[in-house]
C-alpha cells in the first residue's frame, strides 16, 4: 500500500504522484468528490486505477495511503 501525494497543478487538475515509484499522473476521474466524501476509486491518465479510503474533502497537498485497485499494491 504506498504512500501517494496529491497536489493540484497550475491548471487546478489534481496530479497523483507516488515517489518510490516516481510516477507522477492526472488524476482522471475520483469516485467521490464532495465536501463530504472525497476519494474512493481513482483512475490516473495511464489508465491505471488506485483506490483511496474516502474522507472529507482534504486541504491538498496532502500524503494519502492507496491501494492499487482489484488488488495488490
Amino acid at each position: 500500500m504506498p504512500e501517494v501525494m496529491i497536489s493540484k497543478d497550475q491548471k487546478d487538475r489534481l496530479i497523483f504522484y507516488v515517489p518510490k515509484k516516481d510516477l507522477e499522473e492526472t488524476i482522471e476521474s475520483l469516485e467521490f468528490d464532495t465536501p463530504e466524501k472525497w476519494g474512493g476509486e481513482v483512475v490516473l491518465g495511464d489508465g491505471q486505477k488506485f483506490f483511496l479510503e474516502p474522507i472529507a474533502q482534504p486541504k491538498l497537498p496532502i500524503t494519502l495511503r492507496a491501494k492499487r485497485a482489484g488488488g495488490g499494491d
